[in-house]
Parts: structure tokens; sequence; C-alpha cells
């Protein structure tokens, strides 16, 4: 018979025994846990490297998307600009003209004879004009034929439409399609009222897409074979800004200050003016 005492021991041996049984047959499992609990971290560092990545990327896409639509949107601000300068020349120039002819009906009524029309005083005012020796009715023909060879003949229904073809390009922001189709224009309809304004937006079309150098060529062959159009100015302007961007900056001011010496007053003049600056300020910055 075991005593009371050697069985209380016996007992609680058994108990502390279990215990520490157990307790190291759990040991492994925590430490597999915390293995298991390790890789799931670096997983998971790994997945927000991974998800930082493309976070960066779609924003480095994005950040040129948006670059490239304010280029365009540029582009077409500075369409727009030219559109409005030009309605505001053709109405200066409309009420320029329409002053003019008033001025000459009010001087040819002062001028007539009491009970006479004016018009008919200019009639009769040309008709006693002596024809000089030296002209006749052919040297005369033969003139006015010269006249009109030289003068820019007006666009037929087929060049109206090829160049609203290509200024339509210019003004959506095709700036490549628009350089082929003014091209091709000017190719096929070297002198008529259309070709200076094809010159003139051929140049925009490059100067968009920054091929400066073709750009340049389009502007000084609109200067030198149509010096006197409506877009000679534009044109001299954007000279001098295609001059800056191939850094030759002697030449841009030299031609931006002939802006403001030539068309004093006008909206190009103002644009020079503000490229001047520009300049100056940063030629004093380095």
């Amino acid at each position: 018979m075991k005593h009371p005492l050697a069985y209380r021991f016996m007992a609680r041996f058994g108990t502390a025994g279990a215990l520490a049984s157990a307790v190291l047959f759990m040991a492994p499992l925590h430490a597999q846990d915390a293995r298991l609990s390790l890789a799931d971290r670096v997983s998971r560092l790994e997945q927000l490297a991974q998800s930082s990545d493309q976070t960066n990327f779609k924003l480095l896409n994005q950040m040129h998307q948006m670059q490239s639509q304010m280029r365009q949107m540029q582009g077409q601000i500075e369409v727009l600009q030219h559109q409005l300068q030009e309605m505001q020349d053709t109405s200066k120039a409309q009420y320029l003209d329409l002053d003019s002819r008033v001025g000459r009906l009010e001087k040819a009524a002062a001028a007539a004879p009491a009970g006479q029309p004016a018009a008919a005083s200019s009639a009769a005012g040309a008709s006693v004009h002596p024809v000089s020796s030296s002209s006749s009715p052919a040297t005369g023909a033969a003139s006015a034929s010269s006249s009109a060879a030289s003068a820019p003949s007006r666009p037929t229904a087929a060049m109206q439409r090829a160049y609203e073809a290509a200024f339509k390009d210019v003004t959506s922001g095709h700036y490549v399609d628009a350089s082929r189709g003014f091209r091709d224009y000017i190719e096929k309809y070297p002198v008529n009222t259309l070709t200076p304004n094809a010159l003139y937006w051929l140049g925009e079309s490059y100067y968009a897409t920054t091929d400066y150098p073709v750009a340049l060529q389009a502007f000084q062959h609109l200067l030198q074979q149509f010096p006197h159009s409506e877009k000679a100015p534009a044109a001299l302007l954007k000279l001098g800004y295609t001059q800056q961007a191939l850094k030759q900056q002697a030449l841009a001011v030299t031609t931006l200050k002939s802006v403001i010496a030539r068309y004093p007053g006008t909206r190009v003049a103002e644009l020079a003016k503000e490229r001047l600056h520009q300049i100056a300020q940063s030629s004093s910055a380095r």
C-alpha cells in the first residue's frame, strides 16, 4: 500500500510532466507560426512596393498626357488669338476704307459746281485728261495684262476646300496632318490669295511640333514671296519666336524690334514687346 504522501508526490510529478510535454510540443508550432507570419509580412511589403510602382507609373503617364494636351491647347489658343487679330484687322481695314470713301465723296461734292452732281463732275473731269502720245491702247492692254498676271488669282472652289481641310486639322491640333495638307496645297497652288495663309499655317504647324528649322523656312518664304500680305506681320513675329527657339537670340531680337517698328500700335507689336521683355529677363538671370 502506497503512502499517501508518496501518492500525492507522484500525482504532482505526473501533472508537471504532462505540462512540460505540452510546452515542448507547442514550441515548434509557435516557431512555425512566427516563420509564416514573417513570410506574410515580406509578401505584404512586396505587394505594397509593386502597387506603389504601378501608381507611380500611372501618374507618370497621366503627367505626359497632360503635357501633350497642354501643348495642343496652347497651339489652339495661338490659332484663336490669330483669328481674333485677323478679324480685328479686317474690321479696322473696312472702317478705314469706308472712311476714305466717304471723305472722297465729301470732297467731290464740295468741289462740284452748284446744280451739278458730284458723279457727273468727276466723269467730266476724267474725260478732259489728255492721253499721252507715248501710250496707246495696245500698250495699255499689255500693262493691264501684266498686272493681272502678277497679281495672285482668287482661289477656286477646289482650292478653298483643300485649304479649309488643312486649316481644320490646325484648329483640331492635328499638326502633322495640317503640315502635310498645307504643303500639298502650296505645291499645287503656289500663287493665289490663299497661298500666304497656307504658308503661315504651314510654319505654325511645324512650330507647334517643335520642327523649328522647317518652320523658319516657311515664315521666310512667306515674307519673301508675299511681303505685303495680311499674314506678313504675324509671320514676321513668329519668325522672331522661331529664331529664339533655335537659340539665335541676336537675330530674334532684331526681328522682334522690326515688328515693333513696322507695325506700331498693333497686336503683333505688343506681342513682340512682351517677347523682348522675356528675352531681356532671361539674359539678366544668367
